[in-house]
């Protein structure tokens, strides 16, 4: 039992500190109704509905195919680690950066396999997960931060995209300057073997163009063209028809670390006296606090924990998104990669967190000095 207890905790830790932080505040608030009034539903909703359509395009092997597809005309080993790099980048915009890691983290620990190139693996994969956190940034389905904050602060699609716009784009030239720096040579590389079609089709051939609709319903309900509320059955309800097993695919630590987070905030606002200490501290440091608070905790409790207590959702936004460089907890999207990597043969975990460490903190001072130096220009409002 203990050996349980260890490795959940283990396995759940922003979940554990959400729960206790939580837990600790009940005694400064003790339960009552208004608790209810501290979880946003809607954003829990949005969540619940897009982790269960994004399962369902993961199961289809539809991310897979798209991979195959932008191999085939491959020359060069640049031209691979653009193609595995700027995968995740705009896949994460999409699917969220911890899929977009998820589905290609190891299709390019097979594809480098295969060609020979195990010596490039550290360096692509790193660059995979800056691209995936990076990427994740531009829209606010990217990632889970990006749609609590669009959705605590009433944002406008052209407001958020204001902020997020300007910074993807040098993230994206950063990218390409990085991947541009290293050598490159001809390559032969030998697709791995794709499922067969029919077994794709048997995990459900209705899935095809009921996933695609789903996720321009979720889509439509981020924008608040549909309500929530119509969203979440009918996703739910599709689910349930054609592949229930998704159900079990869905991240359910995360939507609890919300839960626990939303009351931890909301027991916080009912004391005056630290509400106005944090809003004093944060106040006109919001993109550092975001950025400084990420690297311990992590950015999605970051944008929750300190949204409570500051208006500034722009900079904020900013902060939490450039603040998932860093540290290898600074984004837990970035513990997919570290984990793939080290399940391959002869991994070289010091190498691994040598280059992660050394290329995640240049990029993560080259993007808030630039954010700093240039607040107008990179969307942070005051």
């Amino acid at each position: 039992m203990r050996a349980r207890i260890l490795e959940f905790v283990k396995k759940e830790t922003v979940l554990c500190i959400a729960a206790s932080l939580a837990l600790l505040s009940c005694f400064t608030a003790p339960p009552d109704l208004k608790y209810l009034g501290y979880i946003d539903f809607r954003v829990l909703a949005l969540l619940f509905s897009l982790m269960l359509v994004v399962a369902g395009f993961q199961k289809q092997g539809t991310f897979e195919r798209m991979g195959h597809a932008l191999l085939k005309n491959i020359k060069t080993t640049r031209q691979l680690s653009f193609c595995l790099v700027f995968l995740c980048f705009f896949a994460s915009m999409a699917i969220t950066n911890d899929v977009a890691l998820i589905t290609f983290v190891p299709f390019s620990v097979m594809i480098l396999s295969m060609a020979g190139l195990e010596e490039s693996m550290v360096r692509i994969i790193v660059l995979q997960t800056i691209a995936a956190n990076l990427g994740s940034m531009l829209t606010p389905i990217g990632n889970p931060q990006n749609l609590y904050l669009f959705s605590a602060y009433g944002m406008s699609f052209a407001e958020f995209m204001r902020t997020t716009v300007p910074v993807t784009l040098v993230s994206a030239l950063l990218l390409i300057l990085v991947i541009c720096m290293s050598g490159s040579k001809e390559l032969e590389v030998g697709l791995p073997k794709r499922r067969p079609e029919a077994e794709i089709a048997e995990h459900n051939s209705a899935g095809r163009w009921l996933y695609p609709l789903l996720l321009v319903l979720c889509l439509a309900c981020v924008a608040r063209v549909v309500p929530y509320q119509a969203a979440l059955v009918i996703v739910v309800l599709a689910v349930l028809l054609i592949e229930r097993t998704l159900f079990l695919r869905v991240d359910y630590g995360l939507l609890l670390t919300f839960v626990c987070f939303f009351i931890f905030i909301g027991n916080m606002g009912r004391m005056p006296a630290v509400s106005r200490l944090l809003e004093q501290l944060l106040d006109g440091n919001e993109l550092l606090a975001g950025a400084g608070v990420s690297q311990f905790i992590s950015n999605v409790p970051a944008a929750i924990l300190l949204s409570g207590f500051t208006d500034n959702g722009s900079a904020l936004l900013l902060g939490v998104n450039i603040g998932g460089l860093g540290t290898l907890i600074a984004s837990l999207a970035s513990l997919i990669s570290y984990k793939y990597y080290a399940r391959t043969e002869n991994a070289n975990m010091k190498k691994y967190m040598g280059e992660f460490t050394g290329w995640n903190l240049a990029f993560l001072a080259v993007l808030m000095l630039l954010v700093i130096l240039f607040p107008g220009g990179f969307g942070k409002r005051s």
